[in-house]
C-alpha cells in the first residue's frame, strides 16, 4: 500500500497532475477555439492549475483506498 511518504506515490501523483493540467489547458483553448468557450490564456492557464491541485488534492485524500494516488492505481517503488 502506498504512502503519503513515499517517493513512488509522489512520482505517481506528480505524473496525474501535470497530465490533468495538460489535458484542462487543451480542452479550454481547444473549447475558445471552437467559440464554446470564451478563455484567454491567462484565463485557460489558471484552470488548468487548479485541475491540477485538484488532481493532487484527489490524490492525497484517497490514501490508504489504494496501492496508489487513485482508487484503482497502483505505485511501482523506484530501484
Amino acid at each position: 500500500m502506498a504512502t503519503m511518504f513515499s517517493g513512488g506515490f509522489w512520482v505517481a501523483t506528480a505524473e496525474r497532475a501535470v497530465r490533468t493540467a495538460a489535458q484542462t489547458l487543451l480542452a479550454a483553448l481547444g473549447l475558445t477555439a471552437a467559440d464554446v468557450l470564451d478563455a484567454d490564456w491567462g484565463q485557460a492557464l489558471a484552470l488548468s492549475g487548479s485541475a491540477a491541485l485538484l488532481a493532487v488534492l484527489t490524490a492525497i485524500s484517497a490514501i490508504g483506498t489504494g496501492a496508489g494516488p487513485g482508487l484503482t492505481e497502483t505505485v511501482r517503488e523506484r530501484q
